[in-house]
């Protein structure tokens, strides 16, 4: 199973999760952060990380799911295949590099690059407007959730 782990404030992030999810169908669980265990994560096969960038890195809640779950998992879960999906006001690579250098602790592997969908939104009244993404962002999610949902069911990760 990939575990397709989210978390949106403005919709964008949920949106590209469901697109991962959608693409990969029955051979992934989407589950927001807040909802995530460690035993779930146990659970998987591969996983895809998806959130915005709030002020320069991942969001609070998404950080928050790898506090709670960081040293239950520790140990028990290195060379299994991440990905990432960020949607970002500007460049992403904060969030991106947070989440990078968490997942090296659980020896995880990345199988793809880092797709950051950067949305443009620079004032308070745009960053905290709802976000729509475009149709070839959503696309591309797609097949990432797609991908991996294959690879992990091949055992090519």
């Amino acid at each position: 199973m990939l575990a397709i782990v989210w978390h949106s404030r403005t919709g964008a992030a949920q949106a590209m999760a469901r697109a991962a999810q959608s693409g990969a169908g029955a051979a992934a669980e989407l589950v927001a952060a807040d909802c995530v265990t460690s035993d779930l994560l146990l659970a998987a096969q591969g996983y895809l990380f998806v959130c915005p960038e709030n002020l320069g890195t991942m969001s609070g809640a998404m950080k928050e799911m790898f506090d709670r779950c960081y040293y239950p998992l520790l140990g028990r879960i290195e060379g299994r295949p991440y990905a990432t999906l960020i949607a970002a006001g500007s460049d992403g690579n904060g969030a991106q590099s947070q989440i990078d250098r968490i997942v090296t602790g659980w020896r995880l592997r990345r199988v793809a690059e880092p797709y950051i969908v950067n949305l443009g939104a620079q004032s308070p009244s745009e960053i905290l407007t709802p976000k729509v993404v475009g149709e070839a962002e959503l696309a591309h999610c797609g097949s990432l959730g797609a991908a991996m949902a294959e690879g992990i069911a091949l055992g090519l990760f």
